[in-house]
């Protein structure tokens, strides 16, 4: 009998989460997803058993650490997991600091909820000699935009994290990649202060980043030109670098 493919992807709900889902279903592979929404949950489990696929669901708190750990090590070995399970704050529209429960959340969920997966599912892996991990950055994490402090540093932390996971893991059969997006067409997009140029529908990024882990890209980001742009930024001199953000709207007060 030929082994089922086993791919996780926590925040299934979202629009790339969901993306994702239904790029992978297919005869052959059980999906893992993981979901705060019940409804959104059933109906993407559906849709995606639609497409051949055996699905497990899950939701619960990605704040809940020790639910989700004991959920994981459950699973046994997995093929592909995908941590795209985030959120988002901002400054207030007349400057204020993002409030400290939200800065929080980000924290939890963004970060150490990104890491404890991580940790999870990896003896697994190291246990069988392979697997792959894709952390969900975003080109936010090459300079901080203003507007989004918090987001930024979360998604600075995972790029960091992904690449130093990288590095360790690659010898033992372990690929690590960090997926980079822009801006994709979703209801936490839509709410993110400032302009948001060269958006993306959700399946197409679906696609470019099941592309990207196929050929096992240390850094799967898009679009271009703003995955360019904002590698500039890293490298520009930080006092021009927040010129051109202010200059482009991502600014307080400038949106």
């Amino acid at each position: 009998m030929t082994a089922k493919y086993r791919v996780l992807i926590t925040g299934a709900t979202s629009a790339i989460g969901g993306a994702l889902a239904r790029e992978y279903a297919a005869p052959g592979v059980t999906l893992y997803l993981h979901g705060r929404h019940a409804e959104r949950l059933q109906e993407m489990a559906t849709a995606c058993q639609g497409l051949g696929a055996e699905v497990v669901t899950m939701r619960l708190d990605m704040r809940d650490f020790t639910a989700l750990r004991a959920w994981l090590e459950d699973l046994g070995p997995l093929d592909l997991v995908i941590i795209n399970a985030g959120m988002n704050t901002h400054i207030g529209p007349n400057g204020e600091p993002e409030p400290w429960h939200e800065v929080e959340a980000l924290l939890d969920v963004n970060l150490k909820a990104a890491m404890l997966i991580v940790q999870a599912v990896l003896p697994a892996m190291q246990a069988r000699g392979c697997g792959q991990i894709a952390l969900v950055s975003s080109l936010a994490a090459y300079f901080g935009l203003p507007v989004t402090p918090t987001y930024c540093a979360t998604k600075a932390g995972l790029k960091a994290y992904g690449e130093a996971l990288r590095g360790w893991l690659a010898p033992h059969g372990i690929k690590v990649n960090v997926i980079m997006p822009g801006y994709v067409k979703s209801p936490m997009c839509d709410a993110m202060p400032g302009p948001k140029p060269f958006l993306w529908p959700p399946e197409r990024a679906a696609k470019a980043i099941r592309r990207g882990l196929a050929r096992d890209k240390a850094r799967i980001s898009f679009p271009f030109p703003l995955n360019w742009g904002t590698w500039w930024l890293a490298v520009l001199p930080a006092a021009l670098s927040t010129n051109i953000l202010r200059w482009l709207g991502f600014a307080p007060g400038e949106r």
